[in-house]
């Protein structure tokens, strides 16, 4: 169930340089996101729902405005604060699943972990865990050149949740997928929501995808299209 904001976002500005013009991306956005929500950010190619996420995400910074995070105002924390802040508070999800091919599964769900200051043991259990919870302990010792794309993203969601972090983003897990292995990925990030109570933001260009979301917002040419969120039924 959803709950107080663990997002708020006021007034924020995105643009980026190329050669010498300003191009504006993101335009005087505001608005929340509830501890405990699935949202999916939706919109055409360079409506800025990407640029979004990546400020949310901490691999960004906007250019002015506020954007709070469990309270913090990240937009005002140094390059190195934001880089350890990130690695505490943010499992992310890519659509190519970003895995290190020289590394097994395993190894590749432990890289977060190897950041703490957990033993081996301590690790090793959480690892088994986080492949149990996505169905691949039988792949742990597989490298990513073995595996499917469909468990490719299976390590990458496992890798996302190793540490508990406080928001999981995911920039369109399913772009890569078929539509059977889509559908899986789509109903592991349900129950990561729904039975574990994770805050989720997605972008996708998906409408199947985007129907698994509790909230729905649509961003064209940087701002909100609509006031008001779209509520999904489960």
């Amino acid at each position: 169930m959803a709950g107080t904001p663990i997002v708020e976002i006021r007034h924020l500005f995105k643009s980026y340089q190329r050669g010498g013009q300003v191009v504006p991306v993101l335009h005087d956005l505001s608005f929340d996101i509830a501890e405990g929500e699935y949202l999916a950010l939706m919109g055409p190619s360079g409506s800025g729902k990407s640029t979004l996420l990546n400020l949310i995400a901490g691999i960004d910074k906007p250019d002015s405005g506020e954007l709070r995070i469990s309270g913090e105002d990240i937009s005002r924390l140094s390059e190195s604060g934001l880089a350890d802040w990130r690695a505490a508070n943010i499992g992310f999800i890519f659509q190519f699943y970003n895995l290190m091919p020289v590394l097994t599964a395993f190894e590749n769900v432990e890289l977060p972990l190897l950041l703490t200051g957990l033993g081996r043991r301590d690790r090793r259990e959480r690892v088994e865990l986080a492949l149990e919870m996505v169905s691949l302990t039988d792949r742990s010792a597989h490298y990513p050149s073995e595996l499917s794309g469909g468990q490719q993203q299976r390590v990458a969601i496992a890798r996302a949740i190793i540490t508990d972090p406080l928001l999981i983003v995911a920039d369109e897990p399913t772009g890569d997928l078929d539509r059977v292995s889509a559908g899986d990925i789509l109903g592991m990030l349900e129950r990561l929501n729904r039975e574990l109570g994770k805050t989720i933001v997605m972008v996708t260009h998906d409408q199947r995808a985007a129907e698994r979301a509790r909230i729905v917002k649509h961003l064209d040419k940087g701002e909100l299209v609509d006031g008001e969120s779209l509520l999904k039924t489960q």
